[in-house]
């Protein structure tokens, strides 16, 4: 592309000359021409055969050379090379005859509008390339801008697609570079020094042209002086950066600056769309988190009014009536204020935790655990309600190891385990299940309550959800224990599921890579 370039390039910049090469040319055609008439001229053929030779020799030269003069000049010379060695008197620019002068015209107008109608045909191909070259370019542009990443990469992309096209040193400022102080810089000659395209000078007339959305610099009336022509990387009124393009010596003609011209703007709007892309993303995030937030108080603001007025209304009744009440109804009363309070306590953690998990500030602290200890240690910190359920453990025959952060597995068990007490009625069965598969170890808990409601399936482990079935103590949860855990069990590359329990209730498990047991004799 960049050779295809350079030659268009050439062949534009000779149009308004003459060259020796094309002199050459007509001069050649007419040479051979005049030889191919003498040779005519003597197998016996007409001159108006001859005039055919001669005009076929200005179409030829019409389409090899560049500039149209040639086909006009050829024209003329024809007629006169026609007159000096084909008519009488021969070798002279007289002619006897009364008709030769007409001959001569007819001659002279057929010559150059068959000429002429070459040329223009030429031109027309050599538009329709110029057409097709612009549209290759803008293609290969787009296709490069499409896989950028950012829109820092999609400036390098333009910048490199400049110095490519149009063999220019190319600097490139973004539009939130106000100050323009860290350009982009892509030279065509890597050896050749930045630094002359660094200068204040020159990024004085960047920030004039972002400021003022116009062209300046070399090669116009503003900062003509600069070392560059800057351009504003534009869609209508917003400006998205600045381009600028070395002239040097070399002004850019016509056609390269709209070659120049399409691909700032292709370079721009490519730049406005990934904007548009990350204000949406934006706006989406601010959605979420506003969607969270007013979840959050609308949860905090129904579902911790009842064991907060539990906790004040049994306080209440201590401090007014305390030597009124038996030891047993006062215990009971104690009892109340714990376990709403430890509730309390526990949704807490849970939000924290799953606050820094989802924000990435939490560090796991790995170590390889016996998984029979664990969940012993989470079953000592689980809920006083656990006596009014039945729960076993179901053990593996072999020891399994697993490299965790013990706190957080001992959280994700005890919240599993907390959520089949709270939506099982009393005496209802829980299992928790310990096996080996497929070099995981996967733990289930499971009860044989009325299991998982088949809307609540496919959101029960988004925050804020807690279902359509009603907790058994009347206490509804804010959905953040199933969050945090799969939150947990993700952190540590395992996977949490729920599946519904035949006949009825609801099994959840989760994987955890498995360590392999080390003997030392």
């Amino acid at each position: 592309m960049l050779q295809g370039t350079k030659s268009y390039l050439t062949k534009r910049r000779k149009k308004f000359v003459f060259c020796v090469q094309d002199i050459m040319k007509s001069a050649g055609a007419l040479l051979l021409t005049t030889g191919i008439a003498f040779l005519f001229q003597r197998l016996g053929f007409t001159e108006a055969n001859i005039i055919t030779v001669y005009i076929l020799s200005v179409l030829i030269i019409s389409l090899v050379t560049v500039n149209p003069i040639y086909g006009l000049l050829s024209s003329a010379a024809s007629v006169i090379i026609f007159n000096f060695f084909f008519t009488e008197p021969k070798y002279t620019l007289f002619a006897y005859e009364q008709g030769y002068p007409v001959t001569f015209l007819v001659m002279f107008l057929s010559a150059l509008i068959t000429g002429t109608l070459a040329s223009e045909l030429k031109e027309h191909a050599h538009k329709s390339a110029q057409a097709a070259y612009r549209t290759k370019i803008l293609l290969d542009t787009e296709k490069l801008l499409g896989k950028a990443k950012d829109s820092s990469e999609m400036m390098q992309v333009t910048a490199r697609q400049l110095v490519k096209l149009f063999c220019r040193d190319t600097v490139l400022y973004a539009g939130d570079d106000l100050e323009c102080r860290n350009p982009f810089v892509c030279m065509a000659d890597e050896e050749k020094s930045k630094e002359e395209y660094l200068s204040e000078k020159e990024k004085n007339v960047a920030r004039w042209v972002m400021e003022h959305n116009q062209c300046a610099g070399a090669s116009t009336k503003r900062f003509p002086d600069a070392k560059c022509l800057y351009l504003a990387l534009r869609v209508n009124d917003s400006v998205y950066g600045v381009a600028g393009i070395a002239i040097a010596e070399k002004m850019p003609d016509d056609f390269e600056k709209e070659v120049l011209l399409s691909l700032l703007g292709e370079c721009a709007l490519a730049l406005e769309n990934d904007k548009n892309a990350r204000e949406k993303e934006e706006a989406a995030i601010m959605a979420k988190n506003e969607q969270l937030r007013a979840n959050l108080l609308r949860s905090i603001s129904h579902d911790l009014r009842t064991p907060l007025t539990s906790i004040s209304g049994n306080a209440s009744n201590l401090m007014a009536n305390e030597a009124c009440f038996d030891s047993e109804t006062r215990q009971q009363l104690y009892s109340d204020i714990y376990d709403d309070s430890m509730w309390l306590i526990g949704l807490v953690e849970n939000l924290l935790a799953i606050t820094r998990i989802e924000e990435g500030r939490v560090n796991l602290h790995l170590s390889v655990e016996l998984m029979d200890e664990v969940v012993k240690e989470a079953l000592k910190h689980i809920t006083r309600k656990k006596s009014e359920h039945h729960i076993s453990i179901q053990k593996s025959e072999e020891f399994l190891l697993a490299k965790i952060d013990t706190r957080l597995i001992v959280q994700v068990i005890i919240n599993l385990v907390d959520n089949a007490i709270k939506y099982t009625p009393k005496d209802s069965n829980i299992e928790i299940k310990m096996k080996k598969e497929n070099g995981l170890i996967v733990i289930s808990v499971a009860d044989d309550g009325p299991g998982i409601a088949k809307q609540d399936k496919e959101h029960i482990f988004e925050m804020f959800y807690s279902g359509q079935n009603k907790v058994a103590d009347s206490k509804r949860s804010l959905g953040l224990g199933l969050a945090l855990c799969k939150s947990i069990i993700n952190a540590h590359g395992g996977e949490l599921q729920a599946e519904d329990r035949v006949p009825h209730g609801a099994v959840f498990s989760f994987t955890l890579p498995a360590e392999e047991v080390s003997m030392y004799e």
